[in-house]
């Protein structure tokens, strides 16, 4: 129910509509519980869709797990986390090719916007470390 609820949301807020009424049915549900769910999804959809792919939504997870983010943030966050890792899409990408893959990233900057001054020094540690535990060490090649 609550990606159901995150990505109606998402698609209010894009829209410009009203979400509070939405706001209020969250309320009740158990985010820190919903969130380990998505940690554990988001894993292995990771290691498939690579390192760069998977840093805006690892960031976006860590935003998540603040404790002074909003919950209409958390559900913002949650919504475009799993509207990209869930197969199911408005557009499938198997059908509308190249728009299949574009309302995904609609959905990524849309909230990347709304949340970047949550973005941390700390969180980009940790994204870097998440990235590191699970692809390996990146090295930058200084030429002098």
């Amino acid at each position: 129910m609550l990606i159901a609820i995150s990505i109606l949301v998402l698609a209010y807020l894009i829209m410009g509509k009203d979400v509070k009424p939405l706001i209020e049915r969250v309320k009740g549900i158990n985010l820190r519980r919903k969130m380990n769910t998505l940690w554990d999804r988001l894993r292995p959809w990771a290691l498939k869709a690579g390192r760069v792919a998977s840093r805006p939504l690892l960031t976006f997870y860590y935003v998540m797990e603040a404790k002074e983010t909003s919950t209409l943030d958390k559900v913002l966050i949650y919504g475009a986390i799993a509207y990209t890792i869930v197969p199911t899409d408005l557009l499938p990408r198997a059908v509308f090719k190249f728009l299949g893959v574009l309302d995904d990233g609609v959905a990524v900057l849309y909230v990347y916007r709304k949340i970047k001054e949550h973005i941390t020094p700390e969180i980009e540690a940790k994204v870097e470390d998440t990235l590191n535990e699970w692809f390996g060490v990146e090295y930058e090649i200084v030429e002098g």
